[in-house]
C-alpha cells in the first residue's frame, strides 16, 4: 500500500462523514474531476484503507431501548 496524501485524507473524511454521496460530490468537495476521484476510491477499497460501506441505524426508529453491559 502507498502512503496517503493529503486528498485521500480528504476523500476519507468526506466518506467517513457521508458514504452515500456521490463521486461528483465528493470530487467537488476536494477539487478533482470526477474519474481521477472514482479512481482513488476504487484503489482505497482495493488496497483494505476502505474495508465497507454501511448504514447506521438509528436505535430509537427500531424501537430499541438502552442496552447496558
Amino acid at each position: 500500500m502507498r502512503k496517503l496524501d493529503r486528498v485521500d485524507l480528504k476523500i476519507l473524511a468526506i466518506l467517513q462523514q457521508d458514504a452515500s454521496l456521490a463521486v461528483a460530490e465528493v470530487a467537488a468537495r476536494v477539487g478533482l474531476s470526477q474519474t481521477p476521484c472514482w479512481r482513488r476510491i476504487q484503489r482505497l477499497r482495493s488496497e483494505g484503507v476502505i474495508r465497507a460501506t454501511v448504514a447506521l441505524v438509528s436505535p430509537e426508529a427500531l424501537g430499541l431501548g438502552l442496552t447496558v453491559f
